[in-house]
């Protein structure tokens, strides 16, 4: 019988998929945090030791590119400049090959929705 992921299985995926986009950019990792709703999910630095907040939000696949809530958003980008971080958001988007708007299957192919690493301007509006 075929078991869907739960959300903490989607979430790990999506973490797997944006750290190994952030490994191979180069990026050396300080903290990793899986939990569900808690933020970042990785803090690295890149070569000149510069300092990121990563935000990974896993989400059900869409016509429509992945977005993060603007407001929660600059109130995280107050909490990163108190850090000297800069902040990357990656959404990803999962869902099954058999139906994308279903949960993807343990152990099974499924849909990828990933626009990459997206670098979110810190400095106050």
């Amino acid at each position: 019988m075929s078991k869907q992921l739960t959300k903490q299985e989607i979430h790990n995926l999506a973490m797997n998929i944006v750290g190994k986009d952030l490994e191979a950019k180069g990026y050396e990792f300080i903290a990793i945090n899986s939990q569900l709703k808690k933020q970042p999910q990785f803090v690295c630095i890149d070569k000149n030791n510069q300092r990121y907040f990563v935000i990974v939000k896993a989400t059900q696949i869409s016509e429509h590119p992945i977005t993060y809530d603007v407001v929660w958003m600059e109130t995280f980008k107050n909490h990163a400049r108190k850090n000297h971080a800069k902040v990357i958001f990656a959404g990803v988007g999962l869902g099954s090959k058999e139906d994308k708007t279903k949960a993807p299957i343990l152990n099974r192919e499924y849909l990828l929705q990933y626009d990459g690493l997206q670098l979110l301007d810190i400095e106050l509006n």
